[in-house]
């Protein structure tokens, strides 16, 4: 079977996007879904994305992702935008879209070469002395570190990502050092790539709110400066709710091909 794909990339959270539309591939085939994402043996990405028709009618798509590891996985914040935008380059849409994830619909906008993306509202947030969680569409902890360029990202997230109190299930993990009143560094380590990405789109939404929660910012407008790149989190806190949530920045084409299977 010959696969036509294309590659995108959101500040360097970088995915394999398949139009599925026809439903020719099989989505619980994990195989062939980590083969695509096999930076040795494949393609080469830290997620897949397929493009489907939409199941509700005032949708424009349906967006199913796959970790790394080839497993369908929670929401992804930059690979949402990076649909949106392959989606835009299809013709599948013009400069707005309505979709449905796995965590529920979405709403996004394209201008300027920018990606904004309307994330789930967030009403629960876990505050202890020393970390923060959060579900953004994905589970993250948020823990402020000092020297964030020079941290250990890889050992200090995996020892985190299964231990107390995640075990099993598991969470992402995100690093955080404030910059200035309304920016912060962030870097994540990935549950499913099982390893530190350049960004991630759930994961700088949750440090955003985690650090307005704290008191850290006062802006409910929060810039965060990843590895790959600037994004943009704003939202609207109503009571103990989160609202009105967006995540922005670029989402570019960087290639596309075709993959014998």
């Amino acid at each position: 079977m010959t696969i036509p794909f294309s590659k995108y990339q959101g500040t360097g959270n970088d995915f394999v996007i398949i139009d599925n539309r026809k439903k020719l591939l099989d989505k619980n085939n994990t195989k062939l879904i980590a083969h695509l994402c096999d930076r040795k043996f494949g393609i080469g990405a830290d997620g897949c994305m397929f493009l489907e028709g939409p199941t509700n009618p005032e949708d424009d798509f349906t967006m199913v992702y796959f970790n790394a590891d080839g497993n369908e996985s929670t929401m992804c914040g930059n690979g949402g935008r990076c649909l949106v935008a392959f989606a835009k380059d299809q013709g599948v849409i013009d400069d707005t879209a309505t979709f449905t994830a796995i965590d529920g619909p979405h709403k996004a906008t394209l201008h300027d070469g920018l990606v904004n993306l309307e994330m789930q509202e967030v009403k629960h947030i876990v505050t202890t002395p020393n970390h923060y969680w959060l579900n953004t569409g994905s589970p993250h902890h948020i823990e402020e570190v000092i020297n964030i360029n020079d941290f250990d990202v890889f050992n200090n997230g995996k020892r985190i990502r299964n231990g107390a109190p995640y075990h099993e299930e598991g969470t992402n993990v995100n690093f955080v050092e404030k910059v200035n009143a309304d920016t912060f560094k962030v870097r994540t380590y990935e549950r499913g790539v099982e390893d530190e990405t350049l960004s991630c789109g759930t994961g700088v939404t949750a440090a955003a709110i985690a650090m307005f929660e704290s008191g850290k910012t006062l802006s409910q407008k929060v810039n965060i400066e990843t590895l790959g790149g600037l994004l943009t989190i704003s939202f609207k806190k109503e009571g103990d709710t989160y609202k009105e949530v967006h995540l922005e920045g670029p989402a570019t084409f960087v290639f596309k091909g075709e993959i014998v299977w």
